[in-house]
């Protein structure tokens, strides 16, 4: 059993910092020592409107303190990066293709957000507590699944690299891998946060030539062009039919709108935003999981264009981790950069606030030493 500081919702919008305990893991379990754990809007979210008692966090990194029976993948001492799409690998979607939408081990399509406890679950004086997405990386101490992590080979802060399992791959991966935006292109990315900036990335390095950020924020934008936007547009509060956006995107391309249009916003007012920015026959891209009814106006989606709204950027850790930490190390992909600021789990207050007031495009909690 492993003592461990951890942030706890309390079930009715509030949240504190309790000591709990962490069992030992069981079969095909791991115990992560958590190093650096994302600050994610997701995070906020779950706080305010899940009615129960949970840990808090699915973005994480850190070191395996132990491991159970059966586990073949990583030994004590590794260093790992963890990620709340969990694959079972023998589900129909898993042998589909589409591991992020597992059927037995999805937080979001399977057994619920909140992992049930187990016996390597953490404890809370006494009583079992549920963890975030499985996981629960706002802990000291974790206990998930092999599947849950993947090995971190690569020389990187455990504050950069606990940021790919969510806002990286979302972001990256909406564009690589569900867009699969094609060299020569053109690319609107319509919100400017921590996973704009990593579509921007995705779109960059998949050859896009014309990338047009927009935002409300002109910092932001300034930002957006350090990751790869090649123009910027300040947005309008108030644009009734996105007629502003519009002007500016179609001013840019020479008349004509985007290939590809990326909302990365979570405003419900903007679910439809992406369809007014691409050409007839071009690919929108809802990316930030607007779960709210939004009116559309069928005529968007005239002349052949394409909507999607794909979870997690399709992700495939497995795959698709090992290929964002190659970019890493080669340079090609920013990371360290994305880490505006980091907070311990006593000033997570600050960074929540910071997080909601835009302040920043990724916060980071660190833990253990690094806390």
């Amino acid at each position: 059993m492993k003592q461990s500081r951890a942030l706890i919702s309390d079930g009715h919008g509030g949240y504190e910092v309790q000591d709990i305990s962490v069992g030992a893991p069981g079969p095909g379990e791991i115990r992560v020592q958590i190093r650096a754990a994302g600050l994610c809007h997701t995070d906020w979210d779950s706080i305010q409107n899940w009615k129960k008692r949970f840990v808090v966090g699915h973005e994480g990194a850190g070191l395996v303190d132990a491991v159970g029976e059966g586990v073949t993948r990583v030994a004590p001492g590794d260093a790992v990066i963890l990620n709340w799409a969990i694959p079972c690998g023998t589900c129909f979607q898993c042998l589909e293709g589409f591991t992020h939408i597992c059927e037995k081990n999805s937080p979001v399509c399977g057994e619920g957000l909140c992992g049930h406890a187990h016996a390597g679950a953490t404890l809370e004086a006494g009583k079992p507590v549920e963890r975030s997405f499985h996981l629960g990386t706002l802990s000291e101490y974790t206990v998930v699944r092999e599947q849950a992590v993947v090995r971190l080979d690569v020389p990187m802060p455990f504050s950069s690299a606990a940021i790919v399992g969510c806002g990286v791959m979302t972001g990256w991966g909406s564009a690589v891998n569900a867009a699969r935006v094609q060299a020569g292109s053109s690319v609107a990315v319509l919100g400017c946060g921590g996973v704009g900036l990593n579509v921007i990335q995705g779109a960059a390095l998949s050859g896009a030539v014309t990338i047009v950020a927009i935002d409300l924020n002109e910092s932001r934008l300034a930002q957006a062009r350090e990751f790869g936007a090649t123009h910027g547009v300040l947005a309008q509060r108030e644009d009734p039919g996105y007629a502003h956006m519009k002007a500016q995107v179609a001013d840019i391309l020479g008349g004509r709108m985007a290939d590809y249009a990326f909302e990365c916003t979570a405003v419900p007012a903007l679910g439809a935003a992406p369809l007014a920015l691409v050409r007839s026959g071009g690919t929108a891209v809802q990316v930030s999981g607007i779960e709210q009814v939004v009116p559309f106006d069928c005529e968007l989606f005239e002349w052949d264009k394409i909507y999607i709204n794909p979870l997690y950027g399709q992700c495939n850790p497995q795959r698709d981790f090992p290929r964002i930490l190659s970019l890493y190390q080669s340079g090609r992909l920013k990371l360290d950069e994305l880490v505006t600021k980091t907070y311990t789990l006593d000033s997570v207050a600050q960074g929540f606030e910071d997080m909601l007031a835009g302040r920043i495009a990724k916060g980071v909690v660190l833990l253990g030493e690094g806390g």
